[in-house]
C-alpha cells in the first residue's frame, strides 16, 4: 500500500473535509498505520457504504466485482459511484439510479 493511489485519493478527500470510511480485505492493518484515526474502518464493504454519499472503488479484489447493487443503494445516502477500476457497467448502474463515473482508459499510441 506504500505507493497505492488510494493514499492520494484519501488524503485529497480529507483535505476537502470529507469523512472517509474504508474497507479493504487485505490492506486494513497497513491503512491503520498510515491514517490512524483520521479515517473510519469498516468490517466489510457493505458496512462501509452505510450512510455514504458516494463510493470510490480503487481496488480489484474479487469481493468487489459482483456486489448486490440494490442493497448498496439502500445503504447509501447518495447514489454515486466512482469506479477507478472499471469493474461495473455504466448502463446497468444508471438503470438502477446510480450516477456512475468510470476511469478513462488511456491507449498507447
Amino acid at each position: 500500500m506504500r505507493q497505492a493511489p488510494s493514499i492520494v485519493i484519501i488524503n485529497s478527500l480529507l483535505r476537502a473535509g470529507a469523512v472517509v470510511k474504508t474497507h479493504d480485505p487485505v490492506a486494513m492493518d497497513e491503512a491503520r498505520k498510515i491514517f490512524k484515526n483520521r479515517i473510519l474502518f469498516a468490517g466489510d464493504g457493505y458496512e462501509a457504504l452505510r450512510g455514504a454519499d458516494a463510493l470510490a472503488v480503487v481496488t480489484e479484489w474479487n469481493e468487489f466485482r459482483s456486489p448486490d447493487f440494490r442493497s448498496m443503494k439502500k445503504l447509501m445516502r447518495g447514489a454515486v459511484i466512482f469506479d477507478g477500476r472499471n469493474l461495473y457497467r455504466k448502463e446497468d448502474l444508471e438503470k438502477m439510479g446510480f450516477v456512475y463515473y468510470g476511469s478513462e482508459k488511456i491507449e498507447a499510441s
